[in-house]
């Protein structure tokens, strides 16, 4: 039924301006403004769609996007010359990257406090 279908994902914010100023400006992602709501245009030719909810938001307990790395340790410390603060989980070194099972990852918030991350992967 949806074999030929460009399907595509999104989530909400409650702050489209602070989005727009986030994935733009601070994490370098071209977009376009809709009716309101965002399209990221992700590499590979797929874009995401936020959308506003306002009061009724409620961010994702979970990751919504990683954006993987070939160098993480170079990916986080230009993100915090951007103003990105990196959570400090369980497991997390003072840089802000989890170096233990699985893939080296550091996560952080988007200002509407949806979950994202940084993984080193080889290209």
């Amino acid at each position: 039924m949806f074999e030929n279908t460009k399907a595509f994902s999104g989530f909400s914010v409650d702050d489209i301006p602070a989005a727009k100023q986030f994935y733009n400006q601070v994490l370098g992602i071209p977009l376009d403004e809709v009716n309101g709501m965002l399209h990221l245009h992700i590499s590979g030719g797929n874009d995401i769609l936020v959308y506003p909810k306002g009061t009724a938001h409620k961010a994702a307990t979970f990751t919504i996007l990683n954006f993987p790395v070939p160098d993480i340790e170079s990916a986080v410390k230009q993100l915090k010359e951007r103003g990105v603060a990196f959570e400090q989980l369980p497991g997390v070194g003072e840089d802000g990257i989890a170096r233990n099972n699985g893939p080296l990852i550091a996560w952080f918030k988007d200002p509407a406090g949806n979950w994202l991350s940084v993984l080193q992967q080889d290209e």
